[in-house]
């Protein structure tokens, strides 16, 4: 059984990015079915409020910290994992093997005509791939004809852009309708994607600071970079809560 590391109730694996590679590509070659969820303190700090969402994060056959927070948080626990994990770069990854194994991608998700643009950026940097299908994000996701589109496309990776909670709700709901494939949230992913949104450059990915030009580039997300501080502090008092335990 791998290594788990708790922060703040969600059991992270211990794990590098080659080595979720290297596991990820078995699972493929052995047909088993495998939900992935990458996590922020965002996520992190919304299944706390809601049991529901945080009952399905948990039942992920892996959660990968994608953000520097949740580093900085599992260290200050005094239970370090080995390196972020951004889900925009484990998707590429997961692309790369893709188009090396010519498997079938169902692309759900983003406004058409970002859906549109990423898919024909796919098609060019990746020719090995074959497109099972794709879907806008814009459906209620109880609607049995999205999952049942995806589930005869027969797609050995689905991609799910509807952001969270919606994101992994729908794959938790509807993973019974498939026996085996990639289930991955990517939030908004299909825009870097697509090239309507432009990513951090490497230097500012190196150094951890690719929030920082997310809000420089995007204002308005400021609202939503108000949970990195709180999340730190819960951290800070869960060690303090720890150390009184011990």
């Amino acid at each position: 059984m791998s290594k788990k590391v708790d922060v703040l109730g969600i059991e992270f694996e211990h794990t590098t990015k080659t080595e979720i590679i290297y596991t990820l590509e078995k699972r493929i070659r052995d047909n088993k079915k495998t939900f992935i969820v990458t996590a922020n303190p965002e996520i992190v700090m919304y299944a706390q409020r809601d049991s529901q969402y945080k009952n399905i994060v948990q039942s992920a056959d892996y959660i990968l910290p994608d953000g520097i927070g949740i580093i900085m948080g599992a260290k200050l626990l005094k239970n370090p994992l080995p390196e972020r994990i951004p889900g925009f770069d484990l998707m590429k990854d997961l692309l790369t093997i893709a188009n090396k194994e010519q498997l079938r991608v169902f692309f759900l998700g983003a406004r058409e005509n970002v859906l549109n643009k990423a898919i024909d950026n796919v098609k060019h940097d990746y020719p090995g791939i074959q497109i099972a299908g794709c879907h806008h994000g814009f459906f209620n996701e109880e609607d049995p004809e999205v999952a049942t589109m995806v589930q005869e496309s027969n797609p050995d990776i689905v991609f799910v852009a509807l952001g969270f909670p919606r994101q992994e709700r729908w794959i938790r709901n509807n993973a019974h309708l498939f026996q085996q494939g990639i289930f991955m949230g990517v939030g908004g992913s299909f825009d870097v994607l697509s090239g309507t949104v432009k990513r951090a450059p490497a230097l500012w990915r190196k150094l951890n600071i690719e929030w920082l030009y997310r809000l420089i580039k995007q204002p308005q997300r400021w609202k939503r970079m108000t949970f990195l501080p709180i999340f730190m502090l819960k951290v800070i008092f869960t060690r303090k809560q720890d150390s009184r335990s011990s």
